[in-house]
């Protein structure tokens, strides 16, 4: 497999030119920001290793992606969630059903324990943490490992930059836990191209404490906010119209969950700043549609 050097196209949205890196291409389940963040997991050997374990939740982009490269690995992935509602075994859909498909097990914690379960990082810690024939992949995929097929993103762009040589270089994408967005920043930032990312899990406050989790405490991308506390997971008609204007205007399809986010936020900051020339950076995660569509569908109708 080769999860590198994706295409970069050329679009316009809203007056504003801009170019995206397609990483939605790199591989039909294991694409996106997962691919990059797993891309030493995929080229390491990982010797005496038969199992991987993750944690979020189960319709996570996550899940698809661990699922995916436990298959290409031959290992076997056991995935825990906090709580699974018990309809979805009978009408699995999205990433979920992608993941049983790939062989994934995915194991309810409430369900092993009870009601007094603990957080599923804990349980995995307690369960397999000494395990030497398990190897466990932080929810989300916010490792240090992470920073290596990050890198390999950031020399992508650094190319494509030598085309753009004397423009204002501004990259864009959204944060769930921000690892991308920090390893793409202090990478790039150095070279003079700022990174704007936004915080879709949390507020700004969240997102710097995920980055000194990390442990690192310099060369930040910048925050973008909205004005409104976004909450996330829940439905705004304002995601739904942006999301498809983009789709009308791009011929692309773009995640639902997180990139409406960024591109509200992108939109005044671009007016604000028009000599800006924008590489986003598509975030992949396009089987969790199916799930966002249809509660889209039942919130608003058609």
């Amino acid at each position: 497999m080769n999860l590198k050097n994706s295409p970069v196209t050329q679009h316009q949205f809203q007056g504003h030119l801009f170019s995206l890196k397609r990483d939605d291409l790199l591989h039909g389940h294991f694409n996106g920001n997962k691919a990059r963040k797993f891309a030493s997991v995929l080229d390491e050997p990982l010797p005496g290793v038969t199992r991987l374990i993750g944690w979020g939740s189960a319709q996570a982009n996550s899940l698809t992606s661990l699922a995916a490269l436990a298959r290409i690995k031959g290992l076997k992935l056991t995935y825990y969630v906090a709580h699974k509602p018990h309809w979805l075994d009978d009408r699995p859909m999205g990433n979920y059903r992608t993941a049983l498909e790939l062989g994934a097990e995915v194991l309810s914690i409430a369900d092993i324990v009870g009601s007094d379960a603990p957080h599923p990082e804990q349980y995995i810690q307690t369960v397999h943490g000494s395990d030497p024939a398990c190897y466990i992949i932080p929810e989300g995929g916010r490792f240090q490992a992470a920073r290596v097929g990050i890198e390999q993103l950031a020399k992508e762009i650094l190319s494509w930059s030598r085309f753009e040589k004397g423009n204002n270089i501004k990259v864009a994408l959204p944060s769930g836990t921000g690892t991308t967005a920090l390893y793409l920043s202090q990478e790039l930032k150095p070279k003079g191209i700022e990174v704007l990312t936004c915080p879709c899990v949390g507020g700004k406050d969240y997102l710097l404490s995920q980055f000194q989790e990390l442990g690192e405490y310099e060369n930040y991308p910048t925050i973008l906010e909205l004005e409104d506390k976004h909450h996330f997971g829940k439905l705004y008609r304002e995601d739904y119209l942006i999301w498809l204007s983009l789709l009308q205007h791009t011929d692309i399809e773009f995640d639902l969950l997180y990139d409406p986010m960024m591109w509200r936020c992108l939109t005044p900051w671009l007016a604000t700043n028009p000599d800006t020339t924008l590489m986003y950076v598509h975030q992949g995660g396009l089987l969790g549609n199916e799930t966002m569509l249809s509660r889209y569908h039942r919130k608003f109708g058609d």
